[in-house]
């Protein structure tokens, strides 16, 4: 089923846009909840919390890309769960981690929710990356988007800790420069 399709589902409030949300897109949304996540039960848990969301706003919203659209939901969702997970522990979890590496590159008062409807941050997020050497890139989205450990990733990409550490802030320096270029910083 096609993503207008699928929109078209919500649009007339049939939960078989659900259904179908799931078919096409819940493998997807899973392995994003369980890269930042690391625990299944939680992961389907915010897998279906996705598709609530969605429910809730599909419409009004009308989503350019479907995918996208519910991996940012399902991002937001996840680390919200992690969040409360750690809240009342002293250490933090990786994806935590990840996401306060990044924090001083994301301009203040920015949130997920905002981000959705924030066309000119992702653009230059996405103009930012596509510039960018490949291997960067492909640790970049790893990191900040999977949420997988810095081990993990050097495995992934067959290189040592020290390479990924330093090519990951070299990254965010420079992401961070190209932002304030584009005055949105």
């Amino acid at each position: 089923m096609t993503d207008t399709s699928i929109i078209d589902l919500y649009f007339i409030r049939s939960e078989q846009a659900i259904e179908e949300s799931q078919v096409t897109y819940g493998g997807y949304c899973y392995r994003v909840a369980n890269g930042i996540l690391n625990d299944p039960a939680d992961s389907e848990e915010s897998v279906n919390d996705t598709w609530f969301a969605a429910w809730n706003a599909i419409p009004p919203t009308r989503p350019n890309s479907l995918k996208t659209f519910f991996g940012a939901l399902t991002r937001h969702i996840s680390i919200d769960r992690l969040r409360k997970r750690f809240a009342d522990k002293r250490g933090k979890g990786e994806a935590l981690i990840a996401i306060d590496e990044l924090a001083e590159c994301i301009p203040s008062g920015w949130s997920m929710e905002k981000s959705i409807e924030n066309r000119e941050l992702i653009r230059a997020f996405n103009s930012f990356l596509e510039s960018q050497p490949v291997l960067d890139r492909n640790l970049f989205v790893a990191r900040y988007w999977y949420g997988l450990p810095i081990a993990e990733i050097t495995v992934k990409f067959g290189i040592k800790k020290n390479t990924a550490v330093s090519k990951l802030r070299r990254t965010r320096i420079r992401l961070l420069a190209y932002l304030e270029k584009e005055d949105l910083q």
